[in-house]
Formats: structure tokens, sequence, C-alpha cells
């Protein structure tokens, strides 16, 4: 079979013909070629095709963009009578969507033969002798279902001397015939004729179909029932209710007597009239008997026989016109529908793509769509009953995350009917929403001594985004304390936000950190903010005061001098302390603890001021010694204890003498010879021990560095007892003793070690005969604020 095609490209529309009955797999066109698309376009836009009916005829080859024959394919089936015959569908293509329509003209082939109703009776006639020449008798039509010039193209009557045939063509293009005696019958001669009726198309090869015919010959009837009207029209609205009448068509016969009673009947013309209507054989009343559906027929032609007891009959024709009732909503069909959309689509993105039918026709078959609620989308029609449903602004996820959207599809009827469906759409996450704190700064404190890896405070942020580009990770800013990064002092969960100490903290060398903390999100690319955290050290009292004046000395004597006229209120000296600690815990108070004379001297409780209370006599001894506790305010609290030697004379001589009577300074001066000689022994022995010890040590290791100069040790470091770390409690003991491990090759490092500061002390020898004036006494102590002190 020769394949007819045709295609016709415009505004995105494709045409093809093709004959029916192809076989399955037949080629119909190539689709990629026709429409301009490359193969790899049809197959990453996962083109489709989109048919609103049951049967799919073609099916597209994506592979070969060629479209193909899916189902076999009846032109009668499909369009009966209507030509031209042809169907059409879409082919959807998306990212981005393209819709494309596609008709293909089905053309009819000579694959019916004419056939007649009731072919296994045949068409019986009772012909009264009588009848005159040229009387007519309608014969039953035969039905082809082919169209064209495959359809019925002729009558044939079998050869006879009493009869002709007479063909009739309708303005449908159908053709009818009827017989006509052309010679007087006469039933002596011959009662009985037996003709046949051949139908033909005009098919190659041609078709045909035959009936028989019987004519029984009566006796003398001569005259035909005849109408009243050769063609009777009627309207009828669809859906009109079995039993209605809606004609009555009228016949007489001139004949008397028992010829001349008639009898009404239908014929069956052509499709299904005759099971739609009935009528009443004694009145000629026509009603309705089926379903009278617009949507399948529009126009009904029945042909009615009156017939009168001598078997005359006469004929006519009725036209029935249907009227449409708006009896079909409408039928949405989602054709395709993009869900999840991303939040940052622009206004205009194609959300869906609706099919919407109305199988009404004129205004009951317009239809009109809208979107119920007010919802930042519209519709916008694209091909015929083809919508497209549109964004028509942008959206942010973070205030609504999903829309249920109604579509509602009502036609122009009266009343108006309607149909709806519901489209629940969910928009996707896009990194937009960096991370927000709580508050623009955080303040947290924490006492000092604290034990490493505590919790100090807790950041929080929240993200307004979802899933992976809400999760937040806390990040601490590289930032500098104290010439240190900021990591040295305190750790950060990533996950948690939970800020932890590393080390102790001590108040007296640092008193607050600040610190960024950066949170960033998961998303791609990440986005973040910061915040300022400030943590506040608080004081404990973890410090005793120190006494900076008067200066303690090992052996030596410091005294203060009180002339015998001193009045009440004289001040002798004055106890300067200070605490390192802070606040309350820095507050210092003086008490006088033990004296020789409590009557004669008092402490201010808040200056440290020492102070006679009364008038000093001769009375009073020369040497006077004071015990000061100084304490602070902390709790609980720590003091410090300070010796104050007062001396009540009016000269040194005598302070002097009264000095130097002490048990320990006679012994000592009567055993210094001896103590001479010793030492001078102990430190020439010491000496000379050092000196060979070094030389040893310095000649040991260098014979071990030209041994081991290659080799790669591990440093191993060696805490030793008495060593202090960053972590301790921030107050540090007086010895300092620090180990240093070497490696073979850290002979080329330098290794710097401070030097203890000097120790200045105010000295009263008794073996002295010069002295030192108050003035220089506080020059000196302001100068050496490192002096050591007797602590308790």
């Amino acid at each position: 079979m020769l394949l007819l095609h045709a295609v016709n490209m415009v505004g995105g529309q494709i045409r093809y013909s093709v004959p029916e009955e192809m076989k399955k797999g037949s080629v119909i066109g190539n689709v990629a070629q026709d429409l301009g698309l490359d193969l790899r376009r049809l197959r990453s836009g996962r083109a489709r095709i989109v048919t609103g009916e049951n049967i799919q005829y073609t099916e597209l080859k994506t592979d070969k963009g060629i479209l193909v024959v899916n189902e076999r394919i009846d032109r009668e089936q499909l369009c009966g009578d209507i030509t031209p015959c042809s169907f059409s569908f879409e082919v959807i293509l998306e990212n981005p969507m393209e819709l494309h329509r596609i008709t293909v003209e089905v053309l009819d082939i000579n694959d019916h033969a004419p056939v007649f109703p009731n072919t296994d009776k045949p068409i019986s006639f009772e012909i009264s002798e009588s009848a005159a020449v040229g009387v007519q008798f309608p014969l039953q039509s035969a039905e082809d279902l082919d169209v064209g010039q495959n359809a019925l193209q002729d009558y044939i009557l079998s050869p006879n001397d009493n009869f002709i045939l007479k063909q009739h063509a309708n303005p449908d293009g159908t053709k009818t015939c009827e017989i006509v005696l052309q010679k007087p019958l006469d039933r002596e001669q011959r009662p009985n004729y037996s003709l046949k009726l051949i139908a033909v198309d005009g098919g190659t090869p041609q078709r045909s179909g035959t009936i028989n015919i019987d004519v029984t010959v009566l006796d003398a009837n001569d005259n035909v029932p005849v109408f009243n009207q050769s063609v009777y029209k009627a309207s009828v609205v669809e859906n009109t209710v079995k039993g209605t009448s809606v004609i009555t068509v009228n016949a007489t016969d001139a004949d008397s007597g028992s010829n001349g009673l008639i009898t009404y009947s239908l014929s069956k013309m052509k499709g299904s009239a005759a099971d739609m209507f009935t009528i009443d054989e004694n009145t000629g009343t026509i009603s309705v008997s089926g379903q009278i559906d617009y949507e399948k027929n529009r126009k009904y032609e029945l042909r009615v026989e009156a017939k009168d007891r001598g078997g005359l009959i006469g004929t006519s024709k009725v036209i029935f016109d249907v009227f449409d009732v708006n009896d079909n909503a409408p039928v949405i069909n989602i054709m395709s529908f993009s869900s999840p959309l991303s939040e940052d689509s622009p206004p205009g993105t194609t959300v869906a793509i609706m099919n919407i039918k109305d199988a009404d026709s004129e205004k009951n078959g317009q239809i009109k769509c809208s979107i119920d609620g007010k919802l930042p989308f519209k519709i916008e029609s694209s091909l015929t009953n083809y919508y497209n449903l549109i964004s028509a602004q942008h959206f942010d996820r973070e205030s609504v995350s999903d829309y249920n959207i109604t579509i509602t599809a009502t036609d122009l009827g009266s009343p108006p009917l309607s149909t709806s469906t519901k489209l629940h759409l969910k928009i996707s996450d896009v990194n937009d929403n960096a991370p927000l704190f709580d508050k623009n700064s955080y303040s947290a404190y924490i006492a000092e001594n604290n034990s490493p890896g505590m919790s100090i405070f807790t950041v929080s942020a929240r993200d307004s985004d979802w899933n992976q580009n809400a999760r937040i990770s806390y990040l601490l800013e590289d930032t500098q304390v104290s010439g240190s990064p900021v990591s040295t002092y305190v750790s950060l969960n990533s996950e948690t936000g939970v800020v932890s100490a590393v080390r102790s903290f001590d108040y007296e060398q640092i008193k607050q950190l600040r610190l960024v903390v950066k949170a960033q999100d998961g998303g791609s690319p990440p986005l973040s903010s910061n915040v300022t955290v400030k943590i506040m050290i608080q004081d404990q009292n973890d410090n005793p005061p120190q006494v900076l004046y008067p200066v303690q000395t090992g052996g030596s004597v410091v005294a203060e001098m009180v002339p015998r006229s001193a009045d009440v209120g004289y001040l002798v000296t004055k106890v300067v302390a200070v605490d390192v600690d802070s606040g309350q815990n820095a507050w210092l108070s003086y008490k006088l603890q033990k004296a020789t004379d409590r009557a004669l001297f008092e402490v201010g409780s808040q200056n440290g001021e020492i102070r006679t209370i009364r008038q000093v006599t001769d009375k009073d001894a020369v040497k006077q010694r004071l015990s000061v506790i100084v304490e602070d305010n902390g709790q609980p609290s720590r003091s410090a204890t300070v010796i104050v030697n007062v001396a009540v004379a009016d000269s040194f001589p005598e302070v002097l003498s009264e000095f130097t009577d002490f048990p320990h300074d006679k012994e000592y001066n009567d055993n210094l010879t001896f103590y001479l000689v010793l030492a001078l022994a102990v430190v020439s022995f010491l000496f000379i021990t050092c000196l060979v010890v070094i030389i040893s040590v310095k000649i040991y290791r260098w014979r071990q560095s030209r041994v081991l100069y290659q080799s790669n040790l591990p440093v191993i470091p060696y805490y030793p007892p008495r060593y202090s770390d960053t972590l301790g409690t921030g107050t540090l003991p007086h010895v300092y003793n620090y180990e240093v491990c070497r490696t073979t090759d850290s002979r080329k490092s330098d290794c710097k070690f401070g030097r203890a500061g000097s120790q200045n002390v105010l000295i009263m020898d008794p073996s002295s005969t010069g002295t030192m004036q108050r003035m220089q006494i506080e020059k000196s102590i302001l100068d050496e604020p490192d002096s050591p002190l007797e602590v308790s």
C-alpha cells in the first residue's frame, strides 16, 4: 500500500495524511524534522503524546523522531460518514515546556461492501394487477460505511419485463432507489415475481451487496396513499424524555373500503435514526424512543411509509434537527504539573498545562477558567482547549511553603456547569536567609580559677530556610587576645554553640575576653552572620595582701624612731599594703595584733597609720615591737602580718646601744672570726667543684653531639614537680623551677633565662654607724615593688 504523506507546519502545528487500516508500526512522518527539533531535545524534554481519547492511535519514537501507527485505525469507526476524517493530539516537551499540535487525516480505503438491512429476509411487495404503469415502489437503501468514491455508487436490478429501476440522489450524498412498473401486471399470467437488487460501490476492486425482491400480484387497488408533504421538518431537544410526541404525519388514499385504510411505518434510511423514533401506525404520530444526544448526532432523517390494504405504499421524508442542551460539564485534564517549584522562580513561570474540554456546542461549550481565592497565579490560554497556569509574582518559601490551588472551569450555558480540580504546589527552598542570632551581642560571666573545659555560655542562632539550608554551624573567628589566639582561651562547639573555657582564667592577668562567633548555614553558597560575645572574668579572693612598707629583711633590724617629746597622735610610720584582687576582695583593713605597749600606739584601720595615743614618757622602753595584721574583705578573708620596730629615743647612739643588746648579736660577734674563715673555705671549695663539673659536662655534651648529630630523636618533655602551667590558679609560688631537655640538634637554638629581680631592703646593722633617712627609704620602696614580704 502506498503511503500518502503530506505535512503542513504553521505556528507549531503539523498535518499528516495516512490511509486507514495501516499496520502497527507503520511510519506516519518524521516529527523531529518537521518541527525542526533535535533528537537530543526530544529525549531531554521527555517528549510524549497527549490525547484526550481512550485509544492512542499513534506512538512517538523519541530515539528516531518519527511518528508511527500504534493501534489499528478504522476510519468508519473513528468518524463515521464525516469527511474529511482526522484526529488531533499534542506533543509536550519539558525544560522548557513546549506544546505542538499534530493532526492526522485518515484516508478512506474500500474495505466495506454495500449492505442491505435484513439481507436474510427478501423485500416483499403486494401489487394490485390494476396498478398503473409508472407506479413506483420504494426499496430499502443499502448502506456503505466507506465515503467518497468508495461509497455506494449505483443500484442494479436483475433483468425483467415489468419493472425498471429508478434512482434518486439525496442532498446528503446518499442514494435511494425504487422500482417502477413499466408494463401492466396480469395476475392470471404471472402471480409472483422474484427479482434481485444489487448495490455496487466505486472502489477498486469494486464491492457489492445483493437483496431479493419478492413481488406478489394482488387484485385491483389502483390508488396509492399520498402524504400531504413530501418532506417534514421538526426540531427536538436533546435529552427529551422517551415517549414525547414530536410530529404527526398524514397520508390519504382515494380508494374506499379496505383499500383506503392506511397504516404508517418507518423505513430505516441511515444510521440509528429508526432506533430513536417510533410512529403510531394508525395516527402517524412520531415519538421519541431513544436517548437523543446532540454530541452524537445533530440531525436525524426518517422515511415514513403509508400503506393501504391493497399494498400500495406512499412515502415521505421527516428531518429532525437536534437542539443542544447544556448537559456536559467541562472536563479538566492535567497534562503537566511542576511540583515542587523553586522559590526563586521568576514571575511568568509555567506551573501546569491543562486540557479543558466541553462536549457541548456554541455558548454551552465555551469555557471560562478561574482560580479560587487570592493566590499569586493566573491562567492563560495557549492552544485550543489548552490553558497554562502561570506564576504572577515572586515566591517566598519562608512565608508560604505550599499552595492549594483550586482551578474551576465554567461554561457559558444556562444554567452554567462547572468542574473544579485541586493542585497542591510545594515551594522548594533556596538559601536566601542568613542565620540570625537571638541577640545583637552576648555577655557572660565566669569566675576565675575555673576548671578547663567548663561551659561558659551558649549562643543560639536560627535560620528561616529549610533542611540543609537551615543547618547551622558555629565557628570561632580568629582574633587575638593579649597577643594570643582566642582559641587558646575558649573553644566553641560547632553544633550546639556552647562556649567552653580551654584554660583556667586569672582575673589578675586578664579581666575580659571579647570574641566573635560566626553562624554559618549549610547552603550553597553558605550564608553567615557574626555576633560579639563578651566574657567577663569575675574576681575571687585568691591573693593575700602584700605589704610594701615597711620592708622586712632576713637578719637585719629596721626601726622607726619616735622622740620622747612626741605628742599624742604623733605619726610614727605608715604600713603600706596592696591586694592585687579587685572589689571588696581588695578592701584592706589594718589591726594591731601584738605590741610591747598597747597603750602607747594605735593603727588606723583604714589607712594603716601608726600613731601615738598618749604622751611618750621616760619610763617607756626604747625598743618597741609592733605586730600589724593586714586583712582583706574577701570570703574567706586573707591576711598578711608585718613587724614594725619602733625606737623611742632622741639620739642614734641610744638606739644603737639598745638594738645591739640582743643575745644572738652578741653570740654572733664573739664567733665572727670563726664564721668568716669557715665561709671562705666553703666558698673556695664550691667554686673549684663547680668549675670542674661545668668543664666535664661541656666535654660530655660535645662528644654526645658528635655521635648523635644526624639522629632524629623525639623531644620528650619533662615537667618538674613544682611546674606550674598556664592553667593554674593564677597565683604563682615564689620559687620557679624549670628543666630544659634538648635534642641533639638543639645546639643551634637559643635559650634565654630570666634573672630574678633584685631585692632592696632597708637594713639597720648593729655594727653599722651610718643612718638612712625616711625619704630615701620610701624612694627605695617605690622603685622596687617586687620586694619580698613576710606573708602568713
